[in-house]
């Protein structure tokens, strides 16, 4: 019996995609096509660890071959991050576009997010190491 996954889950206060559910996805419509991962990464112009990466959740795409990406699968943009084909009849709230803008906007939030970790990280350092003096001093009380 397969577990479901749900396609969003709650994480930071936020929704967000799953990755393994794109990943998946990916991969699916990658074989249906014939191809193996070095050579739709040769396609896109990355190499087929980023390819492996995505297919197993861990990492998405970067906004920037997201397009190139979906036209290789021959899905939407929309389809690639439900991680499903949409039913003909259904109605989408944002176009491609729209959808491709708020997954560059996340991305580049996931990257000022993580150079102001760095940042502290770095500061939180050396106001350690200007306490480390004072520490060894009051050892030898």
């Amino acid at each position: 019996m397969m577990k479901e996954v749900p396609l969003y889950h709650q994480m930071n206060g936020g929704i967000h995609m799953n990755q393994l559910v794109t990943g998946k996805f990916i991969a699916l419509k990658r074989k249906q096509k014939n191809l193996t991962q070095e050579q739709l990464a040769e396609k896109l112009g990355v190499s087929n660890k980023t390819i492996s990466k995505w297919e197993t959740g861990k990492c998405m795409p970067d906004y920037s071959i997201v397009k190139s990406l979906c036209e290789e699968l021959e899905v939407t943009v929309a389809e690639l991050m439900d991680g499903e084909i949409s039913e003909e009849n259904s109605v989408r709230t944002y176009d491609d576009e729209q959808i491709l803008d708020l997954l560059r906007r996340t991305q580049e939030l996931e990257k000022q997010k993580n150079m102001l970790y760095g940042i502290m990280l770095h500061s939180f350092g050396q106001r350690v190491l200007k306490c480390t003096p004072k520490i060894r001093d009051f050892h030898k009380i």
